[in-house]
């Protein structure tokens, strides 16, 4: 049961060490090439909308909710 379960938790942790670098890539490449550059639609402008409807009208809240997201990217 350990193994399996083991298991299970290294594919998640893989897929969203994935997911993260992939999101890093698109603000690397957005910044450097401009909008859609990678994936065809704004990946900063999806993470502040995120980061918005988090934070709604409080900025605090956004604000560490962007700081959540730092963290995760330079892990």
């Amino acid at each position: 049961m350990d193994n399996i379960t083991n298991t299970i938790t290294g594919v998640i942790k893989t897929v969203t060490e994935l997911g993260i670098g992939l999101v890093a890539l698109g603000i690397v490449a957005e910044i450097i090439f401009g909008q859609g550059a990678i994936f065809g639609a704004s990946v900063v402008s999806n993470l502040s909308e995120i980061v918005t409807s988090i934070g709604g009208s409080n900025g605090f809240v956004g604000l560490i909710a962007l700081l959540l997201i730092v963290g995760l990217l330079r892990k």
